[in-house]
């Protein structure tokens, strides 16, 4: 077996040992504890176990499967998926908030020297059951609004970025970005349509796309990418790739992507201004693209080689990794995304200990060298079309 297809197995098994026990945890709080009669009990088993197993037959279809399926399945997959996250959530908060209560009371009465009651089975039952009904109404109120700030038009986020070595000339400048947007089985050209008009409501001088724009292949998805030749900027539009165009064909994106328009930085450099002043915009492949060989991977060096240290620099990296390495190159600011912000939560608590940058302006010093990273909470979503506590957005970048 090669390594690539060791890690895939390794990988597999452990994203459905994950989803058999979130599956199995809901299906002791929801179906056994409750005491549901008989008939329904069963029905609860075999709805629990076709769900679980409907997750990664739906992730998988995109690939094998055609026409409707390969875009249906996976949006009902992925969305069950978000509302069984919740919903695990949900049922876990209530458990723990009950054995808070029932430690307190066990100290109360130990400390007070007062025997335990005796056993109430229809306490004990009703306790059961109000907890399970409990879960269900606020997962599903969560899950509603999640969908709704998923599938709804994006947040403008407006930032005021300082930059010690920006002209005076350009003060004022502003980036639109664009990130994470993961045009796919979901997202398709209407969503795409609307975050172009959008974006170009903005008049920005720059449209920035920090990558994660795509979950499929050119044919499959490139009407829907079409719609991005419409972006106006005054000083262009640029894109560099995110983790995912290397699952979905990178070369043919970055083809696709240069003949409508789109100027796409692959460790390399543009001036952006005019004569009278301008900054240096940098733009590199996504941190963790070496795996792929063939030319590929984050290269930053090479896209400063023959800089002028004097000159204002801005750079575009997916992923926040790249914020180390880039201040200590003289970047004033990094644009990036990969985070989704946590995308439900509290997922994005998981996140925040992978990533010390999750979303919003953050400043990062190397030594005595200074900068800033802007994080995208992303402008579309990735998996189930939910956002929870960390809406979608369009970030205007003004910088001063």
């Amino acid at each position: 077996m090669s390594r690539s297809a060791l890690s895939f197995a390794v990988f597999l098994a452990v994203v459905l040992s994950i989803l058999g026990g979130m599956h199995a945890y809901l299906w002791l709080r929801l179906v056994r504890d409750p005491g549901l009669p008989e008939p329904w009990r069963r029905i609860g088993t075999v709805l629990l176990a076709l769900l679980a197993l409907a997750i990664p037959v739906g992730m998988f279809s995109v690939r094998i499967a055609s026409g409707w399926a390969a875009r249906w399945l996976p949006v009902a997959a992925f969305t069950w998926l978000g509302l069984a996250f919740i919903l695990f959530c949900a049922v876990a908060a209530i458990d723990l908030a009950r054995m808070s209560a029932q430690l307190a009371i066990f100290v109360g009465d130990w400390l007070r020297q007062v025997p335990d009651p005796p056993m109430d089975p229809d306490r004990r039952m009703f306790v059961a059951r109000a907890m399970a009904g409990g879960a269900v109404i606020a997962a599903g109120g969560s899950a509603a609004l999640a969908f709704r700030s998923a599938t709804g038009p994006a947040e403008i986020h407006e930032v005021a970025v300082r930059l010690e070595r920006l002209p005076p000339a350009l003060s004022g400048l502003t980036i639109a970005q664009i990130s994470d947007l993961h045009v796919g089985p979901a997202i398709r050209e209407r969503e795409v349509r609307r975050v172009v008009e959008q974006t170009n409501a903005l008049r920005p001088d720059v449209v920035a796309i920090t990558g994660d724009l795509v979950d499929g292949s050119v044919r499959e998805l490139g009407h829907a990418v079409a719609e991005l030749a419409r972006l106006q900027a005054r000083h262009g539009v640029f894109f560099v790739t995110g983790n995912h165009e290397y699952y979905s064909g990178v070369d043919a994106w970055v083809a696709e992507l240069r003949r409508l328009g789109i100027r796409v930085l692959r460790n390399e450099r543009v001036s952006v201004g005019d004569a009278g002043a301008s900054i240096d915009l940098a733009g590199v492949d996504d941190w963790s693209s070496g795996q792929f060989g063939n030319g590929h991977g984050m290269d930053l060096p090479r896209a400063l080689d023959g800089r002028d240290p004097e000159r204002s620099l801005v750079l575009l990296a997916h992923q926040p990794r790249a914020i180390g390495e880039a201040v200590r190159s003289g970047v004033e600011l990094q644009l990036s995304g990969h985070t989704h912000g946590g995308q439900i939560f509290p997922f994005n608590l998981l996140v925040r200990a992978a990533y010390p940058y999750v979303k919003g302006l953050y400043p990062h010093a190397e030594g005595n060298t200074r900068g800033q990273i802007f994080v995208s909470r992303g402008t579309g979503y990735w998996g189930p079309p939910m956002r929870l506590g960390s809406p979608p957005e369009i970030a205007k970048i003004v910088l001063t």
